[in-house]
């Protein structure tokens, strides 16, 4: 197992120590924190979109193509009773002269993401405290 440490440097704000990064959160005004950087549920939403794109990226340049004008937008709905994440849309914007023999397989590539992957085979969580 690989360890991160998260710490809490005051306010809201909670910090994850990961391979010499500092990923830094914290919550909007009206949720007590100073909204100096993403809430934690954010960074959520990102690596998803994030993870995706460089699955697409790595198979858009593996095939010597331009990725000039490529993009992904990423819609959310969540569950207005849970506040969960419900539906996560994608939608590939794909590069100029981007040719049409590889548009499924460029989808493919975009749903080989780890994030996503783990998401459809959830882990087991465990929570202790000492």
């Amino acid at each position: 197992m690989s360890d991160m440490e998260i710490v809490f440097p005051g306010g809201k704000k909670v910090t994850a120590l990961w391979h010499g990064f500092e990923i830094k959160t914290d919550q909007p005004a009206g949720g007590g924190g100073e909204a100096s950087a993403p809430t934690p549920f954010d960074l959520f939403l990102a690596s998803l979109g994030t993870c995706a794109g460089i699955f697409a990226l790595g198979f858009i340049q593996s095939r010597g193509l331009s990725a000039e004008g490529f993009k992904i937008t990423v819609s959310f709905e969540q569950d207005p009773a849970t506040h969960l994440l419900a539906k996560t849309a994608m939608k590939i914007t794909l590069p100029k002269d981007f040719p049409p023999k590889y548009k499924d397989a460029v989808i493919k590539a975009a749903e080989q993401c780890l994030v996503k992957r783990t998401m459809d085979n959830p882990p087991k969580f465990e929570i202790t405290a000492e």
